[in-house]
């Protein structure tokens, strides 16, 4: 499957420098696992952990996850180094497999073209395919979100993220908490701005919207809460920290069984009514709901995430009326 596809609604960050934590990750049901070689990494320990994730990535062993990268920000020393060594790594050894680079601080869409045309040249000294490594862009200051819409159109990007804990502080919001409302702000929901910002940037150009992490990784009814909200606006997923997170993120991104075989049923539906033998009709009643091409719109939207995410029909087909 084309990895632009696939489900992200886990995508767990492992600490790069930690071989006990990376060997544990590799049997988990996340759906996506990037090895961190920015925020989670110490800079005396930045070189270190590099070799350890770019071997990390082309072991044997992965549950069949999409496996990526975060690589440091174009603002830092060490981005290219990290990007020639984990590819030509990967790319060296039979087996090896790298998905998606992750790209922190993306502030503008020179930083996602400088990261492209550097997979490029790499893909082509090594006989990869062109434009076979994705890019998950970061967005995590008031810049970034400002030019969201060319960084989602950039070369290779497949997600966009929200980094929640630079973003706040770009935005001088005052709370430590991340993921949390501010202390003082009782009404509505401080982050919907950029949570939308984002999703708008990201549905306008056919990537997927990721939500960043919720740091308080033992407390998972806070996590439900949290990443529930960004999941209703239409979310793909959210970053997880720990692996207690995994289970409720895969769930509560997952439509729900009943939800999932009614958007199939009103397909079927929509596709009998609109044809010849249905009566080739635009808007019809289906039970006591009318549904029409919006249904149908809306509908689709369900199905293909519950297939994505191995749901089964449990549903019987749609019948056609009698007479």
């Amino acid at each position: 499957m084309d990895n632009t596809y696939r489900p992200r609604r886990t995508c767990l960050s492992v600490p790069g420098s930690s071989q006990k934590m990376i060997d544990k990750a590799k049997s988990l049901p996340a759906d996506e696992v990037f090895l961190d070689l920015e925020d989670a990494v110490a800079p005396e320990a930045k070189g270190p952990a590099r070799t350890r994730v770019a071997q990390a990535l082309a072991e044997s062993g992965w549950a069949g996850q999409l496996r990526g990268v975060r690589v440091n920000g174009w603002a830092t020393p060490w981005t290219h180094a990290d990007v020639i060594e984990v590819v030509s790594t990967v790319a060296a050894t039979p087996g090896g497999q790298l998905d998606v680079v992750v790209l922190p601080k993306v502030s503008d869409v020179s930083h996602v073209q400088a990261l492209d045309l550097l997979l490029t040249q790499l893909e082509t000294i090594h006989g990869l395919p062109v434009g076979g490594i994705g890019i998950e862009a970061q967005i995590e200051n008031a810049a970034g979100l400002t030019n969201v819409n060319a960084i989602a159109a950039a070369p290779r990007v497949q997600a966009l993220v929200l980094g929640p804990a630079d973003l706040m502080a770009s935005l001088n919001t005052r709370t430590l908490v991340v993921g949390e409302q501010p202390p003082g702000y009782d009404v509505g929901d401080a982050y919907h701005y950029v949570l939308m910002t984002i999703l708008v940037a990201a549905r306008a150009h056919g990537v997927a919207a990721i939500d960043g992490p919720y740091l308080k990784v033992r407390d998972i009814e806070a996590f439900r809460r949290v990443a529930g909200r960004s999941a209703a606006l239409g979310y793909d997923g959210k970053w997880v920290l720990h692996p207690d997170q995994i289970a409720a993120g895969n769930e509560i991104f997952t439509p729900s069984q009943a939800d999932y075989d009614r958007a199939e049923l009103i397909l079927e539906a929509y596709a009998w009514h609109t044809s010849v033998a249905g009566g080739a009709r635009g808007a019809v009643m289906f039970g006591d709901e009318m549904i029409d091409e919006a249904s149908r719109k809306m509908a689709q939207v369900i199905a293909a995430r519950g297939r994505a995410a191995g749901l089964q029909r449990q549903s019987g087909p749609f019948v056609p009326p009698s007479g």
